[in-house]
């Protein structure tokens, strides 16, 4: 790969949330960037980045991720392929109980395909 090509690793980093009291924030923030921490405040929330990101999307790429096809997925699950195909273009919705059965065979957490 080119160098000029390469993207930043984030493998490094981790990212925190926290609750804490306004009074103590810049505290927080002097103690953490004595840490080597970073504000992110010109970061980009990923929901900006994908903004059209649904459950239909999820199972998609768990599901090659897994290198699963719609055939085999229904197979594991026991529903018509047609059906994985319906979920995977938002025509069909995932309810909760097939969630679940999906994320089991797709080792995801199942509120993902919510």
């Amino acid at each position: 790969m080119l160098e000029h090509t390469k993207k930043p690793t984030t493998a490094d980093y981790v990212e925190l949330c926290f609750r804490i009291p306004s009074h103590s924030v810049e505290k927080v923030k002097g103690l953490l960037g004595s840490l080597g921490a970073k504000d992110v405040k010109d970061s980009v929330s990923w929901e900006e980045v994908y903004p059209d990101f649904g459950p239909h999307i999820a199972l998609r790429g768990a599901r090659k991720r897994e290198a699963l096809t719609q055939k085999r997925l229904a197979e594991k699950i026991g529903v018509d392929q047609s059906h994985i195909s319906e979920m995977e273009n938002g025509r069909r919705p995932i309810g909760k109980k097939m969630a679940k059965r999906l994320a089991e065979i797709l080792g995801a957490d199942y509120r993902v395909f919510l």
